[in-house]
């Protein structure tokens, strides 16, 4: 028959690996909506910036004028293309990060506390 503190461990490391799985489902859910937001915040962007990047050229007067305007919005882009790259994927890191964190540290615990 097994004791009763080891059936108490047990349910209680159970408990606990239940919440910590909970609180990480929530970050992630949240994590995810954050994600989403932030690439519909980007396409807006990129919308907008499409748009008057059209009105632009669209104005140009000369065939130089248009090549110089074309050539600096296509600089612009990329810039802007990298630098959100590096955005989403700081976000992405950061919501992975947060939505693991109650698992590493539910493991933690039950290291140091299989390790007594």
């Amino acid at each position: 028959m097994m004791p009763t503190a080891n059936f108490e461990q047990i349910a209680a490391a159970t408990k606990a690996n239940a919440e910590a799985l909970t609180k990480s489902g929530n970050a992630a859910i949240a994590g995810y909506q954050e994600l989403a937001k932030a690439y519909q915040a980007l396409a807006t962007k990129n919308a907008e910036k499409l748009t008057s990047s059209i009105q632009a050229l669209a104005g140009v007067k000369t065939p130089a004028e248009f090549i110089e305007l074309q050539q600096k919005l296509v600089k612009e882009g990329v810039e802007s293309a990298v630098a959100d790259s590096k955005n989403i994927a700081e976000l992405t890191q950061s919501v992975f990060t947060q939505a693991f964190e109650p698992v590493k540290s539910q493991i933690e615990t039950l290291q140091k506390s299989v390790a007594k």
